[in-house]
């Protein structure tokens, strides 16, 4: 069974790594031939196992891949007014100007025709009207693209925020807030699945094609109508029962009251983590207890086997009555049932997120195995599990989430079987010698059974204690190299912070949130309230812990010789006692931990990231990086910088940037400046902003750019051609845009920002010997107000970088803008369509997309050699 499961494990890995699906023809033959290879696996067996497993893993995968896939929205209908009708499909996502759900397709309609649909879609309902809506829902769509990390592990490195942006902000909606059940009838604005590709970025599309979710959109205004209140199914009860528990939740927390942390516990209870913030998040991440503030497996576990015990306690007396119940059915079958019980219904709570049903399987394996009397090996049970996931989801292989907690438990495995304990005191012989040695003295017979009690109770605290210390012993080290390597990070201190906060937060903070969501009141307010100021402590104290020096280790995302180093050491460091020389294996790890950020041996590397509408372009030397604009502000906790350059600069062990410049003020360019400037070390920060500017008063260092001014690193010019002061006549921002050229040998780049065609005329005029370049970043990303015939000939690029968001309000790049490019033979490269850039300069210039380093048959983004 170990061999099938290691099979079909690396078959369905395998395939979620290719480009194209195999036919549906050969995924049906491979199935086939698992069936064949299963039953003369008595041959050989553990190599015909693994050989059926692994055609069990691609042509299952592929078969269901195909079948989701099937489900399109028709392209002719994107961006059209849609007339739907269908059910709320989960828990809406509370925003402050709306709501997010998934809504099932029963009917639609267009201009009186009947449509096919994708079954379940990913549906935002915004108070913004006409354009401003549109801005608004694709906003929300890109920040979703970026956010969204149901399964992203224990680390939650990026996890979605609840706020708008600030320059939608408003009163809290008044629109209709729908419920998990109901029917309803709205006009949609649909697209196809599309998020940003960048390089170790979020896979968006990945994440709505695990969740069935295969268009997403927006209500318009038009024909909105609740159909039906309720349509019972057992699924949209369960929501139902989730939406009240989390009104009751609120109500008895209310945060706007003082208690800030009533979005932990809501996670801790129904799983709903949108409320919780950025900072609480940076905190438990760096502190690496980020798996606690959800339902994870280790709740489930804990409040599983809390209530097996409880029911092997009352089984075992027979609820105190005369019944001999274990005589009817082992104690121990019935304590593994109310713990799989429990556990479903936790599980439940959670809406059956992915993490969850791992665990729920992984018990409902053991319980079966218990009813049947075939409980065997552990690794067995875990290779049932292993296929049991992959038979329902084989997409669980993309998400961190998914090889941690099995890598996990695999650890323990190999660090405690079959390894016996050193002699520890035993209670019972202690107790022994001591009613010896009062046996001759009857008034010492009571004294002697409360001394044999406490000996044993102190011999199984003190067994206890250590079975804990060799677990948490064993995760912390067989973790590091698959954390480094998943995160470019480690908690440090993670040992010493989950060793208090796995005990808190498990048997104390979780139970008392869960009987506070279905105690009644005014018990109900009292037990939430407890259970808030008992978290309100551990967050103090693990605030305290992630501000201390060397918190968290950092280094580039792990190489596969790295982390195969690494995976070997660990091993020999977790060996049996007696291996020789166990603590060497910790030397294999010094190459993945003391790894430095690749770097341009000369000349220059550029990326120009996919960020939606915006621009974002990191240019790095042999010693130096320089970041050009920041990208756009998705709400007033989530930009492009928290979701898609940081994590970035991560994996790649960039701690510190020597410059920073924002070409001017528009948000779609200076929205992840503040929160860049928080989270890293910037030399220096260049911009056309006025000195009265929030962003400048923040800054360290700031300097205004002019043209003229020029510096050089590491063999590279830098030269800034515009504006000439930050005085002119022209009020709009777009005229101040900061124009830099970058000069690497015969190669040139220019980086225009959002000039427009008197912009252009002027730097014509003023500087035309240094407008040619090979490599050019389209002003205004290719609006109809800039790239003129005459700037175009002027500077005469090879190639045309479009940042520009997927189907955006303002329709850039325009048509004539393109064809200007194209006519002239440019290579033109849109973000929407390969992803971000990657281009090396050096003695020659060569370019790679997003789309052709990362293809994956789900990807909107189609590489264009």
């Amino acid at each position: 069974m170990r061999w099938l499961a290691l099979g079909w494990l690396a078959g369905a890995a395998w395939l979620q790594s290719q480009a194209g699906l195999p036919a549906q023809m050969i995924c049906t033959g491979l199935l086939l031939l698992c069936v064949v290879l299963i039953s003369i696996s008595f041959l050989c067996r553990p190599v015909l196992l693994l050989c059926a497993g692994l055609a069990m893993g691609i042509g299952w995968s592929g078969l269901l891949a195909h079948n989701r896939l099937a489900e399109v929205l028709p392209e002719a209908l994107e961006g059209k007014d849609l007339r739907v009708s269908g059910i709320i499909a989960s828990l809406p996502d509370q925003l402050e100007r709306g709501q997010r759900f998934v809504f099932e397709v029963e009917h639609a309609e267009y201009q009186g025709q009947l449509l096919v649909l994708p079954r379940r879609l990913a549906i935002g309902w915004y108070e913004q009207e006409g354009d401003t809506q549109q801005q608004y829902g694709q906003q929300r769509d890109s920040q979703q693209s970026s956010q969204q990390s149901s399964e992203q592990s224990s680390q939650n490195i990026t996890q979605p925020s609840s706020q708008p942006s600030n320059q939608y902000r408003s009163q809290r909606s008044t629109q209709a807030q729908v419920l998990p059940g109901q029917r309803w009838q709205f006009t949609l604005r649909l697209r196809r699945p599309h998020g940003n590709a960048n390089p170790e970025g979020f896979d968006y599309e990945a994440w709505l094609l695990t969740e069935n979710l295969r268009a997403t959109g927006y209500v318009r205004p038009g024909e909105t109508k609740k159909l039906q209140d309720f349509v019972f199914s057992v699924r949209d009860s369960i929501g139902l029962m989730r939406a009240q528990l989390r009104q009751r939740l609120r109500t008895a927390l209310p945060e706007a009251e003082g208690w800030p942390y009533a979005s932990v516990i809501l996670a801790l209870v129904i799983g709903d983590q949108r409320g919780v913030s950025q900072s609480d998040w940076d905190i438990f991440n760096r502190t690496g207890i980020g798996h606690l503030v959800s339902i994870s497996g280790l709740h489930i576990t804990m409040i599983a086997a809390l209530m097996a015990a409880v029911f092997h306690f009352l089984w075992r007396h027979s609820f105190f009555t005369q019944a001999s119940l274990p005589l009817l059915l082992p104690t121990q079958k019935i304590a593994a049932m109310a713990g799989l019980l429990t556990a479903l219904i936790y599980v439940a709570l959670a809406g059956f997120g992915i993490p969850a049903q791992r665990t729920l399987l992984m018990i409902a394996v053991v319980t079966l195995a218990l009813w049947t009397g075939r409980l065997t090996a552990v690794s067995q049970v875990l290779s049932f599990a292993l296929m049991a996931v992959l038979l329902l989801d084989p997409w669980a292989v993309l998400w961190p989430g998914f090889w941690l907690s099995f890598a996990a438990i695999a650890c323990i495995l190999f660090a405690t079987a079959g390894r016996v304990d050193e002699p520890l005191i035993d209670g019972t012989q202690e107790a022994h010698q001591v009613h010896e040695s009062y046996a001759a003295d009857e008034e010492h017979e009571d004294l002697t059974s409360k001394h044999s009690a406490a000996l044993n109770w102190f011999a199984a605290c003190k067994r206890s204690l250590r079975a804990a210390t060799r677990t948490q012993y064993a995760v912390t080290l067989g973790l590091l190299p698959l954390s480094m390597a998943l995160f470019a990070q480690v908690s440090l201190i993670g040992p010493i912070a989950n060793a208090i906060a796995i005990p808190v937060v498990s048997l104390l903070i979780t139970p008392l949130s869960l009987l506070g969501s279905v105690a009644p009141a005014p018990f109900s307010v009292w037990l939430l309230q407890l259970a808030h100021t008992l978290l309100s402590w551990l967050v103090n104290w693990l605030s305290w812990l992630s501000h201390l020096p060397l918190a968290v280790w950092q280094a580039p995302q792990a190489s596969t010789a790295h982390l195969l180093m690494a995976l070997a050491g660990t091993l020999w460091l977790l060996a049996p006692r007696g291996w020789p020389l166990r603590w060497a294996g910790a030397l294999a790890w010094f190459p993945m931990l003391l790894a430095r950020p690749a770097a341009p041996v000369s000349g220059l590397w550029i990326t120009a990231f996919d960020i939606g509408q915006g621009n974002a372009v990191l240019i790095e030397t042999a010693q130096h990086r320089l970041l050009y604009d920041t990208g756009p502000a998705f709400s007033a906790e989530s930009d492009s910088a928290n979701r898609v350059l940081l994590p970035y600069f991560r994996t790649r062990g960039i701690s510190s940037l020597d410059g920073l410049m924002v070409s001017h003020s528009d948000m779609d360019h200076s929205g992840g400046a503040r929160s860049l400037l928080e989270a890293m070390d910037v030399g220096w920060f260049s911009s056309s902003l006025p000195s009265t500017h929030a962003l400048v008063r923040a800054s360290g260092r700031h300097v205004s750019c002019v043209a003229g001014q020029r510096w050089n690193w590491d063999g590279v010019s830098f030269e800034i051609l515009h504006p000439l002061s930050q005085h002119e006549a022209e009020s709009k921002p777009n005229a101040l845009s900061c124009t830099l050229r970058i000069t690497a040998g015969k190669f040139s780049v220019l980086l225009a920002g959002d000039i427009e065609a008197p912009q252009e005329r002027a730097l014509m005029e003023r500087v035309p010997e240094k407008l040619r370049a090979n490599v050019l970043l389209v002003p205004h990303h290719g609006s109809g107000t800039s790239s003129t015939v005459a700037f175009l000939d002027q500077v005469a690029p090879e190639i045309a970088l479009f940042q520009v968001g997927y189907r955006n309000r303002y329709h850039h790049p325009k048509a004539e803008v393109m064809q200007r490019y194209v006519s002239r033979g440019v290579r033109t490269l849109r973000s929407d369509v390969s992803g971000a850039v990657m281009i090396s300069i050096d003695t020659e210039l060569r370019l790679i997309t997003q789309a052709c380093e990362h293809k994956r048959y789900w990807a909107s983004q189609r590489c264009i050699e």
